[in-house]
């Protein structure tokens, strides 16, 4: 008996839920409350005299600025809060997340055109807007970086160097809005049921004031970033900065020098926006800079994207990074009312010392897994959730949301489907689709996108990284020789002399909208030439595009590019934007989504207009033939169907090539199909799998007519016509009685 008692059961999690904490049936009347007893005071402080470390007028302004300083005030709220125990946290919940709300928008502050006078967020929060949203249905909105970014220089402000994502403080950016704009916005949300998912960067700041203080060696400060005070006697090994700079990019000969005398990591597994006499390593010089304490010095820090985004260490033994994004997040959620919280550059938050000659070890690190744990862990303990976006490897994935984030976003099947447009061919689909749930990854724990604020990337982590050989196109070829065919195919397709209008992004993919994705995947050549015929084509493809995105488990998400039909820039709209290298600004062209400025040339933030092809989402909502009313239709079916959080059981081949067909089980027993045809030609194909009980009806989930019945060989026959998709019911049927 002594033996029994001592084995107790293992701990089980409570079956408790996001739904159970969301409570979409609350009344209209319950508005968002902030959660903190009081917004965390910023102090004013005088800008008074030089800008050194010897002037404690502005080692004081740089504290009341930094979001650490913020941190630590604001946790002092939550500690020892009943509140803080209420929710669980241990482990993440995908499918709950989806339930929470399975369609979402993703804005883009600076190419958000407003009516005069309104604020991004304060068009985020227009009725109308939600409205319209609720119509077609969307569920939430995520409003992309609105927080001040960037850096100082002095007692001045430096702007973005990428779209706000380079965070400087935890106070929103003034060009987007106020606090109480934020609030009002979350509480228009929650009226029609809607959620909110703001951003926290886990991976880097921008140069603001937090920076500054670590330059200057003050208190905590240096422990938020991978920094290294370089010794005077070897300051000689490090290049000048230039004039009008503040640092200056390392070269690989004096990164392996700084290797080698023990100072940094050294070369890492990639550098990310490698461009020549720009970024060719990922570490950077700082100039010299006298501190708090009179002593100058020379720091050399790690930054995996640009040099203005220097990398937050999550494993110093101050923690002071930690505390800082912590920090961030408890704003968001606590204070400014988001349901949940996109974590950006997430997958970087580690970083290793490899073995002689080998690079550092920086991607798939345990450090990474666990501070994505803490992080999606203490969003969980307040009632949100959490979505990633993590361009790594499957297996990466797979890792980093058994404890951490509840979603990931969908980089391994994104490139994929854009192949099978450019190539007429699912081959590579189904390959990318097979092997991600053959790994583990369960595709409702996926964010699977339209276009967002990034290039489309081709960088097919995964495939470069494995040594796994995959048959493709009748030969067995290695993953390093995949990526490079697919990478390829879409350069050919989607770039060059017969699509001037996308552009390369370094090393990482395509600038381009889904449009003009589609507009060279038809032959259009010239953007100023798309008639209305073409429009329509552009229409029906992109209507195809979202059958493939939402008719599989989990979240489905689109931008206001998409909702309005958008073109890319002509380079010479943004050529001062483009002067860095930087091709991704084409692609976000100021768009009017509700016509609320019809004749505004520029958003608040200065983004040139571009041309929609679709129109504003009024205008669209009045005409049945419109892009937002067909989707309104297939986001009604899907919802009804409750494919969102179904089980994903097979992609099973086609009998063409252009055919993708993907099965899920529902609930109840029954199997949904999405049969897509990615060619411009009539399909008139089989569809076959091992899930389809013979004699099973399939019904038309949009017209609600008996198509075709399983045969036995687990198979009906269908046609399609050119970039055209259905959804299908699978209904076993009724066992026969027993005699």
């Amino acid at each position: 008996m002594a033996d029994e008692q001592s084995h107790e059961p293992a701990h089980e999690p409570a079956e408790i839920t996001f739904a159970e904490h969301f409570h979409p049936a609350r009344p209209k009347s319950l508005r968002h409350r902030a959660r903190v007893r009081s917004t965390v005071p910023r102090r004013s402080v005088a800008q008074d005299g030089p800008a050194n470390g010897e002037n404690p007028a502005y080692v004081s302004w740089l504290q009341s600025q930094s979001m650490l300083g913020h941190a630590n005030e604001l946790a002092r709220q939550f500690s020892g809060q009943g509140s803080m125990w209420q929710n669980p946290y241990a482990n993440p919940g995908p499918r709950q997340a989806v339930e929470t709300a399975s369609v979402w928008f993703t804005a883009y502050p600076i190419s958000f055109i407003t009516r005069p006078g309104d604020s991004f967020l304060a068009a985020l929060g227009d009725e109308g807007m939600w409205s319209a949203f609720e119509k077609i249905g969307i569920e939430a909105v995520h409003t992309g970086p609105v927080k001040k970014a960037g850096g100082l220089s002095g007692w001045q402000s430096t702007p973005s160097v990428d779209g706000h994502f380079d965070r400087i403080s935890n106070e929103l950016d003034p060009v987007f809005g106020t606090e109480d704009e934020f609030r009002a916005m979350c509480a228009t949300a929650t009226w029609y049921g809607g959620t909110v998912i703001d951003d926290i960067v886990p991976g880097h700041t921008g140069k603001g004031a937090d920076f500054r203080l670590a330059e200057l060696a003050h208190s905590d400060y240096p422990g938020i970033y991978h920094m290294i005070e370089i010794d005077e006697n070897d300051w000689a090994e490090l290049p000048d900065v230039p004039s009008g700079h503040d640092s200056v990019n390392l070269d690989a000969v004096t990164e392996e020098k700084l290797e080698k005398s023990g100072y940094i990591v050294g070369r890492l597994q990639r550098v990310i926006f490698y461009r020549e006499g720009v970024k060719e390593t990922n570490w950077s010089a700082t100039r010299p800079v006298t501190g708090v304490d009179g002593v100058t010095r020379r720091w050399v820090y790690l930054h995996y994207f640009k040099d203005g985004q220097p990398s937050v260490n999550w494993l110093d033994p101050t923690f002071a990074g930690m505390r800082m994004v912590i920090g961030d997040a408890l704003h968001s959620l606590a204070d400014l009312g988001s349901g949940a919280l996109r974590l950006d550059a997430n997958g970087f938050l580690g970083v290793e010392k490899s073995a002689e000659g080998m690079p550092g070890w920086s991607e798939g690190h345990p450090t990474s897994e666990a501070a994505n744990h803490i992080i999606a862990s203490m969003v969980r303990k307040v009632g949100g959730f959490t979505f990633q976006e993590l361009n790594l490897t499957i297996d990466d994935i797979r890792v980093t949301s058994e404890a951490g984030a509840d979603l990931s976003y969908d980089f391994v099947n994104r490139p994929a489907y854009h192949h099978a447009l450019a190539t007429a061919d699912t081959e590579f689909l189904r390959l990318t689709l097979r092997t991600s749930t053959r790994l583990g990854v369960d595709p409702a724990s996926l964010v699977h996108a339209l276009q967002n604020h990034d290039e489309l990337t081709y960088e097919l982590v995964h495939w470069t990284a494995t040594e796994d050989l995959y048959e493709f196109r009748g030969e067995e070829i290695t993953g390093a020789d995949l990526a490079d065919t697919i990478r390829r195919d879409l350069c050919q397709h989607l770039t060059g002399p017969d699509a001037p209008y996308n552009l390369i992004f370094t090393t990482n993919g395509i600038a381009c909208t889904t449009a003009t994705v589609i507009a060279a995947a038809l032959g259009i050549t010239e953007l100023d030439a798309i008639e209305p015929a073409d429009v329509e084509r552009i229409r029906r493809v992109h209507l195809l595009l979202v059958m493939f995105n939402a008719f599989q488990p989990g979240v489905f998400a689109l931008s206001g590019w998409d909702l309005c039909g958008m073109l890319t820039l002509p380079p010479g709209d943004v050529e001062e934007l483009l002067s860095s290298g930087d091709t991704r600004w084409i692609s976000r062209a100021a768009h009017d989504l509700m016509g609320a400025n019809p004749h505004a040339h520029k958003s608040a933030a200065g983004m040139p207009r571009g041309v929609s092809l679709y129109g504003t989402l009024p205008d669209q909502l009045t005409d049945e033939a419109s892009f937002a009313r067909q989707m309104q239709a297939i986001l009604a079916v899907r919802k009804r169907c409750g494919v969102a959080t179904s089980r994903q059981v097979d992609v099973p081949d086609v009998s063409h090539r252009g055919m993708l067909v993907m099965v899920h089980e529902l609930d109840d027993g029954s199997f949904a199909l999405t049969v897509l045809n990615f060619a411009d030609e009539e399909v008139d194909g089989t569809v076959r799998s091992e899930h389809l009980p013979p004699g099973s009806v399939v019904t038309d989930l949009f017209s609600g007519d008996a198509v075709a019945t399983v045969d036995d060989l687990q198979s009906f026959r269908v046609e399609l016509t050119p970039f055209r998709a259905t959804a299908l019911l699978v209904e076993p049927p009724e066992p026969e009685p027993e005699d």
